[in-house]
């Protein structure tokens, strides 16, 4: 029963992604008339509020600001410009009021034009605003990592939401590129931060959480002692709820910085932005229901094989680790998961991904 049942699961996400919903109201940031890879990609449809949805303003420099909007924040860079596109559209496809969503896009200051003139080919009537992330003021602080990609400044972009971001945007939904969204994303907008919480985030305690630190952190009681009268767990960084206002408050930014300096000088972590971010706030976020964020399916650091899905509902799949499913399925070898993606690929060059063999096992 619990195969056919998964099963079940597996195929209506794959159906509901050919579902056309509507349209949204779109305000370009950016008209830079540099190049773009516009032309590598097919116009998303369009997609219309419910007719639940509030009524909020269509004027760019409103809905930015308004607190009744969902805002999503992610990155924005060529290498990953695929799966940002997939997962935008994911996100509008499967939400009932697409319209009241604002995305804030983070990109480096070379990309910054062609990048918005592509979203906006993409998607016509998409709300959003591309912002400039100063890479110099994280570069000298990042450490080598495990794998490569983990140490483009980039990467440390969600570090300085608070700095980025307009000082009117109190509350974000930090996004990877690398998901996709099969569930109303209001839903998650809709977490409830309790006491003085400032992350919210599916939280994962049964995971060995001293292997995110090294032995000389936790021989160290000076260093170790952050997590003294704390009950920490691993939580994964590519899916967040924040609070700004309470971010700015606790001026978090410098905590997650200083940490990043003991590094350079101690050597405590391997893993890139993740461990700064657990060093600040582990055991002491609001824990997620585990459907938002099914993550783990590129594998691990090292290696892109192939993981199945977690038990139990699924609203969001996170491709986090070495492989990504556009690359996977551009080369001939794809996981079973990554079909679970392929609907959702504007992209000129995908091929006929759902026509697989009909014995698929994701389980």
């Amino acid at each position: 029963m619990m195969f056919g049942s998964r099963l079940l699961i597996i195929f209506a996400i794959i159906s509901a992604a050919f579902l056309t919903v509507g349209s949204i109201r779109l305000v370009p940031d950016d008209k830079s008339s540099f190049n773009d890879a516009s032309s590598d990609y097919m116009e998303a449809p369009g997609y219309q509020n419910g007719p639940e949805c509030s009524v909020l303003p269509t004027n760019k420099l409103l809905l930015a600001c308004d607190p009744s909007a969902v805002h999503i924040a992610m990155t924005l860079d060529p290498a990953y410009l695929r799966g940002t596109v997939s997962a935008v559209h994911s996100i509008l496809k499967h939400t009932s009021c697409p319209r009241n969503i604002f995305f804030h896009f983070i990109a480096s200051g070379s990309s910054h034009g062609p990048l918005a003139k592509t979203l906006s080919s993409v998607f016509p009537s998409l709300s959003f605003k591309v912002y400039t992330f100063d890479e110099t003021i994280v570069k000298s602080l990042i450490s080598s990592s495990i794998r490569q990609a983990l140490d483009s400044p980039l990467n440390y972009a969600r570090s300085y939401l608070s700095e980025i971001l307009s000082s009117c945007v109190r509350r974000v939904i930090y996004l990877d590129s690398d998901v996709i969204v099969v569930d109303d994303i209001k839903k998650l907008w809709m977490t409830s931060l309790t006491g003085s919480r400032t992350i919210g985030a599916p939280e994962y305690c049964h995971a060995n959480f001293t292997k995110y630190f090294s032995d000389r952190f936790w021989s160290d009681p000076k260093l170790s002692s952050v997590f003294d009268s704390k009950t920490p767990c691993y939580f994964n960084t590519g899916v967040m709820v924040i609070d700004l206002e309470r971010w700015r408050e606790g001026e978090y930014t410098r905590k997650i910085e200083n940490w990043m300096k003991v590094q350079k000088e101690e050597r405590i972590y391997e893993l890139g932005s993740l461990p700064p971010f657990l060093l600040v706030f582990a055991g002491e976020i609001e824990a997620i229901d585990h459907q938002w964020n099914q993550h783990g399916l590129g594998g691990d650091n090292v290696v892109s094989s192939c993981r199945s899905l977690h038990p139990g509902p699924v609203s969001l799949i996170h491709w986090s680790g070495k492989g990504k499913p556009w690359v996977r399925l551009d080369d001939g070898k794809a996981c079973p998961v990554d079909y679970l993606w392929a609907p959702y690929d504007l992209h000129k060059s995908q091929r006929q991904y759902l026509q697989y063999n009909q014995d698929l096992d994701i389980l």
